[in-house]
């Protein structure tokens, strides 16, 4: 199994001043610089991520999907998205920032399940907003009973 996080390196340093995708991505990175470390736990073969730049095409480092929107009659290639690739050999390819975050979140929180360490990245406001109302539930305890 194996992962890839494409995102825009512009967008990942403030360049188009969007705070809220800024914040995101960097939160995205973050995450998925963790489950690289970790990617054992979860047995994946590998984590990539992708960061792109406006003056170089935008292909994948390892997985070989784009995925791509239409917006004023043109084919747009979406510069966010990550890819999961399962033991089957099919993929899932998530391009809405806000489920990103969550599936990443997701594999972190499976991860902090299995070890001891504090696999905790520290997200910005937004980020732990969306992840909080995605009820994960590796700290929950006994509080759903």
């Amino acid at each position: 199994m194996r992962l890839e996080l494409r995102v825009c390196q512009h967008c990942l340093d403030g360049d188009h001043g969007n705070e809220r995708r800024t914040a995101l991505l960097n939160d995205m990175v973050n995450c998925a610089e963790q489950i690289k470390e970790y990617k054992d736990v979860l047995d994946l073969d590998a984590v990539h991520i992708r960061k792109v730049r406006d003056d170089e095409p935008g292909k994948p480092a390892a997985l070989p999907v784009v995925s791509a929107t239409i917006q004023n009659d043109q084919i747009v290639l979406n510069d966010t998205q990550l890819v999961a690739e399962g033991q089957d050999g099919n993929m899932l390819v998530y391009t809405n920032p806000d489920d990103v975050l969550t599936v990443l979140a997701g594999n972190l929180d499976e991860i902090s399940k299995a070890v001891t360490d504090d696999v905790t990245v520290d997200l910005s406001a937004i980020g732990a907003e969306i992840v909080s109302q995605a009820n994960l539930g590796a700290n929950r305890g006994d509080q759903d009973q």
